[in-house]
């Protein structure tokens, strides 16, 4: 079926299709069987291992019957070209981009309103989920991005939230990182009244983007969709609430979630590497499921995987960035890790008197509520690389002088090791040279790594001998 009035670049299906032909080398198609039983998961951690991080397609998902992208957010490199920019300006692109939303445009009609089906024809069995984890509860959704609206201006969040089914027309989800969707869900409790949600599960990647951009409460980030696209999200109206969702999504879920039901949910594997049982136990009621007539489950593995942690951090990392050039004109990079989760940022400055580093230090550490260790750097140090802000931090950094630390701080939730109250210390460590180090790094000339290159070139061809 065709849509003339809709743009094909918001198509998450035209997306995949291109980038499977202009870049097989980036994405791994699975045509054998693949268990729904942690099958995604395994593949995508027995890639990690072998230094890899291809898009995943599997076509065929045992016990599920729909194809299954994974790992889409894996790699910087892919995240870069999604913005059509390089991976060293990505951060710049996403906040310039971000920086000029555009409203929604509203539509008549898009692959999201193919098939249909209302209150007693809702069955959750029928929807694609994925077990990422044998210590997971339950299949989960993992993609789903619940829209809601404030009930006074209007205004839309979008936000991540896990869910499984706890009945045929019900999921137990958890709001816990207690942001904007929450204050809507208080006011809603204030009224007296459920609140009406829409979750969209998966989507177009920019749009999985824009779900995960730190901006403020009276912010809609479908706008910064549109600013992420550079035209306005084309959007439909769901059937009984009214609210805005993407024309070209695969799946969108229609129903409310009223602040005095709860339903257990968790254990599920969380970013911080850990099983998680800590949530508020939401219950979201279906009443309406909206879905392409061919979809296809764009999935995000979970736990502390490269895909998990790149979706949150590009947003948080462009921010950080923006933030600290600004307001330090000397911080030349930021740079979130994954060995660290979302616990620790390394930055790098160009130091030009003392102490500016521990000025940048607790920035970070005021503005961003997840970072607990901020390691400071000077600007030729590789903050990709761990092992070189790792030695950056053995050959420049004196713990008796070097060390800042802050107590009492509210943290997150998912933190298994933050105290009952949710708060949790925080710790800068400065790893630049300082005004009076002395020392002069070893170097090698590029003229002879050249030549090295040329041999091993040579000694790795077919008929080498290396």
């Amino acid at each position: 079926m065709t849509y003339p009035e809709l743009s094909r670049r918001q198509d998450p299906h035209s997306f995949l299709e291109h980038y499977l032909a202009a870049h097989p080398e980036d994405a791994l198609t699975v045509e054998d069987g693949v268990p729904a039983d942690q099958g995604v998961t395994g593949l995508i951690y027995e890639l990690a291992a072998r230094g890899r991080d291809e898009l995943l397609y599997c076509r065929k998902v045992d016990g599920v019957t729909v194809p299954v992208v994974s790992n889409m957010f894996a790699s910087r490199r892919r995240i870069a070209r999604m913005l059509n920019t390089r991976p060293e300006r990505l951060h710049e692109v996403f906040a310039a981009r971000a920086a000029r939303p555009l409203a929604p445009r509203f539509v008549d009609s898009g692959p999201i309103l193919e098939e249909l089906r209302t209150d007693a024809d809702v069955d959750l069995s029928e929807l694609p989920m994925l077990r990422h984890f044998a210590s997971d509860r339950a299949p989960y959704i993992t993609s789903g991005i619940i829209v809601a609206e404030d009930p006074r201006t209007g205004v839309g969040n979008l936000s991540y939230h896990r869910a499984m089914a706890h009945s045929p027309n019900e999921l137990a989800t958890s709001l816990h990182s207690r942001g904007d969707l929450w204050r809507i869900l208080q006011q809603y409790a204030e009224l007296g009244r459920p609140m009406p949600v829409a979750m969209v599960i998966g989507g177009h990647p920019l749009f999985m983007l824009a779900a995960s951009a730190r901006v403020g409460y009276e912010v809609d980030e479908r706008a910064i969709a549109g600013g992420l696209f550079g035209e306005s999200l084309e959007v439909v109206r769901t059937p009984k609430h009214g609210i805005a969702v993407p024309a070209w999504s695969d799946f969108v879920l229609e129903g409310s979630i009223d602040p005095a039901a709860h339903a257990d949910e968790g254990p599920f594997g969380e970013f911080s590497g850990y099983s998680s049982n800590r949530s508020t136990n939401n219950l979201l009621t279906v009443t309406a499921i909206m879905r392409r007539r061919r979809p296809i489950l764009f999935d995000v593995e979970g736990g502390n995987t490269a895909e998990h942690l790149n979706l949150a951090r590009i947003p948080r990392e462009s921010e950080m960035a923006e933030k600290l050039k600004t307001r330090f004109p000397d911080v030349t990079a930021v740079h979130y890790p994954t060995s660290g989760t979302h616990f620790h940022c390394y930055v790098a400055l160009r130091q030009r008197r003392p102490g500016q580093a521990r000025q940048v230090m607790l920035g970070l550490l005021g503005w961003d509520p997840y970072v607990k260790t901020v390691i400071a750097v000077d600007s030729d140090i590789d903050l990709t690389d761990d092992s070189a802000v790792l030695w950056a931090l053995a050959t420049h950094f004196q713990p008796h002088r070097d060390i800042l630390t802050v107590d009492g701080l509210p943290g997150s939730p998912l933190d298994p090791s933050s105290t009952d109250d949710g708060t949790t210390s925080r710790m800068g460590l400065d790893a630049t040279r300082g005004p009076r180090f002395e020392g002069r790094r070893i170097e090698v000339s590029p003229a002879v790594l050249d030549h090295a290159r040329t041999i091993l070139t040579t000694l790795t061809s077919p008929g080498g001998n290396l």
